[in-house]
């Protein structure tokens, strides 16, 4: 069988990562850069300060429960956004993000242990530009065993997954528009809950169970 897991949400708390980013950097702002201050003078000859907001104002808009960053990060525009995360910051977002537990790679190398001679294991990730070094940096850093590492984006994303038996993945999008062609395991996130699907993990612990399930099924 093959095997896709997924980066982003399973292996790589890149939302986490990207709040915390998104704050430090832009929502904490010098206020200088935010406000303009003036002075005028009151009747009395007091210097009385003015100010007014003459930028963006960027903030929070609500919990992310999706994965379009717009509808829960106010940016000026789609390429402000991109802008963003793969041209100024990739590195910072993407190769300092943290796991998504403590212990993520100690699983997924166990579980590469014991069935990389059963299965195929390939690591899979939708990145684009700059990304993907950073992507790179995050799984050496961490100490990443699998052999295979395949990138995609939506262009490639259809011949990519499609060549897949399974795949683990935090994605709402892949879940709803693969699950007739593919078996799917969701890994859990606050931004796919509302998705259904037969097959879901909460920690990479729970996988070899859930694979051996899926197996046995199959047999039957």
């Amino acid at each position: 069988m093959r095997i896709g897991i997924e980066v982003n949400g399973v292996l790589r708390d890149t939302i986490e990562k990207f709040k915390l980013f998104y704050e430090k950097h832009l929502i904490e702002k010098n206020e200088d850069d935010f406000v303009n201050k003036t002075f005028e003078i009151d009747e009395f000859g007091n210097e009385e300060e003015k100010s007014e907001i003459t930028n963006f104002e960027y903030k929070f808009l609500g919990e992310v429960n999706s994965l379009n960053l717009m509808n829960h990060f106010s940016f000026q525009s789609k390429e402000e956004l991109f802008n963003f995360m793969f041209e100024e910051f990739p590195m910072h977002i993407f190769g300092h993000s943290p796991s998504t537990e403590m212990t993520t790679f100690n699983l997924l190398n166990e579980f590469y242990l014991n069935n990389r001679d059963k299965h195929d294991l390939v690591i899979i990730s939708d990145e684009m530009g700059k990304s993907k070094p950073a992507t790179l940096f995050f799984l050496s850093k961490f100490g990443c065993l699998l052999e295979s590492i395949i990138f995609y984006n939506q262009i490639t994303s259809d011949k990519i997954l499609s060549s897949f038996d399974l795949i683990v993945t935090s994605n709402p999008d892949i879940i709803i528009n693969y699950s007739d062609k593919l078996t799917i395991i969701k890994f859990e996130t606050a931004y796919n809950k509302q998705v259904k699907t037969e097959h879901t993990i909460c920690s990479l612990k729970e996988l070899s169970e859930t694979l051996n399930k899926i197996e046995n099924a199959e047999i039957i």
